[in-house]
């Protein structure tokens, strides 16, 4: 990828819903934003942070930026931070469907992105167990003595496998089916995991190769402390669909 930069990161990063939609807080997932936000500006993206938004500003700024040119950009990249269930994620106050945003890339909507990588990254729980079943884990502890141990949670609800068209990656923090793991305090696995790898070799390895050992190193942890007992053990495996035509490194640019 030798165009003139990089391109443009989007992170939507939602803790706090409406609470017509009786879901818990995210609590951790500002360490996810403020890890991604630092890792993808060292490889050189031009990174924006949405904080909570509500669908119809969520929904506006993707089509703004669907609509700017990226004829110049190497790729684009969009991640959500969120709860999940089935094909949608939520905004602040209601749920999306994926190929909603995703739809918003595709070449005849996005003429500036035709033959570029186009990837999407979804920290949600994509199902209802462990790797045996359990009973969701939806209680945040507001006690004041507790805000800073490290409990491991779960991204409520579900996110489906969804195909997006030539040159996008999807990829999900879980494999379909499973929870999502979240710690109150240093943040999801899978977003901890993946900055770090993207720390080491973000320069200088393939990405799904990258998404690889992400993979691996996700699958090596094992819930440790949490207050559905029977999660104590529990595992999780992320996963990625790749519909890249052409290898993807994110190489240092001159300068």
């Amino acid at each position: 990828m030798d165009h003139k930069r990089r391109g443009t990161a989007l992170i939507f990063n939602h803790e706090r819903f409406s609470w017509r939609l009786t879901l818990p807080e995210r609590r951790g997932t500002s360490a996810d934003r403020d890890n991604l936000r630092r890792r993808f500006s060292e490889l050189g993206f031009e990174v924006k942070c949405f904080n909570d938004l509500k669908a119809e500003e969520l929904l506006l700024t993707i089509h703004e930026a669907s609509s700017s040119s990226h004829i110049d950009a190497d790729c684009f990249l969009c991640v959500f931070l969120s709860h999940g269930e089935g094909s949608h994620i939520y905004a602040q106050d209601t749920k999306i469907e994926i190929q909603t945003l995703t739809g918003l890339f595709k070449g005849d909507k996005c003429q500036s992105l035709v033959g570029k990588p186009k990837i999407f990254i979804i920290q949600a729980c994509r199902g209802d167990q462990h790797d045996v079943p359990v009973i969701p884990l939806d209680v945040v502890d507001h006690q004041k003595n507790m805000l800073d141990v490290n409990i491991t949670q779960v991204d409520a609800a579900s996110v489906s496998t969804l195909p997006a068209g030539a040159d996008f990656l999807m990829c999900y923090s879980v494999a379909e089916g499973y929870y999502s793991h979240r710690e109150t305090v240093n943040g999801s696995w899978y977003i901890q995991d993946l900055c770090e790898m993207l720390g080491k070799f973000g320069s200088s390895l393939e990405f799904t190769e990258l998404l690889t050992l992400v993979n691996r190193k996700v699958s090596q942890r094992r819930v440790d402390f949490c207050k559905d007992p029977t999660a104590i053990g529990k595992k999780q495996v992320p996963c990625f669909a790749s519909m890249l035509t052409k290898k993807l490194y994110f190489f240092p640019k001159s300068k």
